[in-house]
């Protein structure tokens, strides 16, 4: 019997990650802020690298070869740009490769996407300076750009993938903070950038760079054409920010002294949508632009741009692209999942072994590790272990209960997908007021999404898409809206996550809730509140379900309760 070969990658730049292939095929990914417990943790490996390696059963001498994407200098093992000690050795015998940023982007992308050939999209805030890019040869470069290290950074790259190599085909690069006034917000990464103009604006409505999802959200209660100036030139295909609109606009950040969030919420909202359309625009500038310079049918995207559900739909609606494959962690933690496969097709020369299209890639806690977390908490809960589990939450569900699912292995990505989830009957009067205020701790204007069956999807929403991965937005029939106010957005869209696998625990839940019910849709919302990660063990599920106002918490077969305490 021939030896397993272990590729081992790992992103260390925000939202660090690990992923471990064993033969070309994920058997374990980890995001660090689930372990770290601090949201977009990176910089330093050590607790993802080791979770992947218990969760295998391997050690670091099992490895045929580890593949980083630093995001910074090359760089040895240890340097100082990382935070803390990493978990390999200086002396570590395997190979040891790093790559560039949008590459590793492009290979997660193809590693997980379904085809067997396409073109690639990345599109990002920035990634490597391009005297550290290893994706220039043969590439389209703007005549304009120059290697000084530090000055130019990757905005948007795009590629082609033949089934076993990639080929880049244009590169575009913008100087880096550049474009900055004393006192004033400023694009915190590449200057012309898609993704800094959107992360600069989430600072300016929010007070955070990594606001971009709320943003996203905000943008329906906007008004149409309050602001109608462009805040992007696009021309001779390429994108650049317009430095005089960004100015006149956006002077600071949130100022919660002269003009609060909630007392000027339309004026944050009107921005946020024009932002929102705006990208839209550019994206779709873009995308277009680079297929016809190598049309094919299938596109594969990639790169934090790529998680906007709304401009996501519009590519589908509003170009030629029709066979799209959105990587379903398209931020910087899927890099490691990029560095793995880069490692298994261009450094062992291996053929593409397809991906089955899961994001369950954690691992799954033992029953003593679920029944020690219980017993724990003892005093503060009544637990049963049940065969008709399903059944049992369903008729939570259906009595109005607020569910806590807890399934096996956890997702990968920012997505809840039926591992880590809350669940609710989107019918219930109040419910998305109740879980933003007692259980999410969060914004009143932030949506909620709905899982539903895929052969149903047709029945509740007008494209029908298939989104497996809660990345495209739908708009609701009319006939639907009034019936499931919690998953409908201001505007009348929603986004979808289509669930198809009967085999799954989360598909089988949906069925039974159907019979319940009469339909096939639940709102889907992940299991942490505002500022806190996704909840990866057991523990933790039972910490996060007796600090809110969850009624009932599934981990597995078991149905937990709370007691009632003074």
């Amino acid at each position: 019997m021939n030896k397993p070969v272990y590729v081992l990658g790992t992103g260390l730049s925000h939202d660090g990650s690990s992923c471990l292939l064993k033969d070309g095929k994920i058997i374990v990914a980890i995001e660090k802020e689930r372990l770290s417990r601090i949201k977009h943790d990176g910089g330093n490996d050590f607790l993802s690298v080791q979770y992947c390696l218990e969760a295998a059963g391997i050690g670091l001498s099992d490895l045929n070869l580890v593949v980083q994407a630093a995001n910074f200098e090359k760089a040895e093992i240890q340097q100082n740009q990382y935070k803390g000690q990493r978990f390999f050795p200086q002396d570590l015998s395997i190979p040891f490769v790093s790559i560039s940023h949008h590459l590793a982007h492009a290979y997660s992308a193809i590693g997980t996407s379904p085809f067997d050939e396409c073109n690639v999209m990345v599109i990002d805030g920035c990634g490597s300076f391009y005297h550290q890019c290893d994706d220039i040869s043969n590439a389209f470069i703007p005549s304009d750009i120059n290697s000084i290290p530090g000055l130019y950074g990757e905005k948007d790259s795009f590629y082609f993938f033949d089934g076993q190599s990639l080929q880049p085909l244009y590169k575009d690069f913008s100087i880096i903070n550049f474009l900055q006034k004393p006192g004033q917000v400023y694009l915190p990464t590449a200057n012309h950038s898609i993704g800094g103009l959107y992360a600069m604006a989430s600072h300016y409505c929010f007070g955070d760079f990594d606001d971009a999802g709320k943003l996203m959200g905000l943008a329906p209660y906007g008004e149409k054409d309050i602001y109608q100036e462009s805040l992007f030139d696009l021309k001779e295909g390429r994108v650049w920010v317009r430095e005089d609109i960004m100015w006149k606009y956006f002077t600071q950040a949130a100022d919660p002294i002269h003009r609060p969030f909630k007392e000027h919420f339309q004026y944050y909202a009107d921005i946020a949508r024009w932002v929102q359309e705006e990208t839209e625009r550019a994206i779709q500038y873009i995308i277009q632009n680079r297929n016809r310079l190598h049309p094919h049918p299938n596109l594969c995207y990639a790169g934090g741009v790529a998680l906007n559900a709304v401009a996501n739909t519009a590519i589908l609606t509003n170009t030629d692209i029709r066979n799209l494959y959105i990587e379903p962690a398209a931020g910087d933690n899927g890099l490691a999942i990029g560095c793995a496969y880069y490692g298994w097709l261009e450094i062992l020369k291996q053929a593409k072994v397809k991906h089955s299209g899961s994001t369950f890639l954690g691992k799954s806690y033992s029953q003593e590790n679920i029944l020690a977390a219980l017993e724990e908490k003892k005093i503060f809960i009544h637990y049963t272990q049940s065969p008709e589990f399903i059944q049992e939450t369903a008729s939570y569900l259906k009595e109005g209960k607020t569910i806590g699912w807890f399934q096996s292995g956890a997702e990968f990505g920012p997505r809840a997908l039926g591992r880590r989830s809350i669940l609710a009957d989107p019918g219930r009067a109040g419910i998305r007021d109740h879980i933003n205020q007692h259980i999410k701790f969060r914004e009143d204007f932030r949506p909620f999404a709905p899982a539903v069956l895929y052969e149903d999807r047709n029945e509740y929403f007008q494209l029908g898409l298939e989104s497996p991965y809660m990345i495209l937005i739908d708009r609701i029939k009319e006939d639907w809206r009034n019936k499931m106010e919690g998953i409908v957005h201001k505007n009348g869209t929603c986004r979808v996550q289509t669930v198809k696998d009967p085999t799954d625990v989360f598909y089988q839940l949906l069925s039974a809730w159907k019979t319940a019910s009469g339909h096939s849709v639940l709102l889907n919302t992940s299991f942490n509140k505002k500022g806190m990660p996704i909840v990866e063990s057991p523990k933790e599920a039972i910490d996060f379900f007796l600090s809110c106002a969850l009624d009932v918490l599934v981990i597995n077969k078991y149905l937990i309760t709370k007691k009632a305490h003074d």
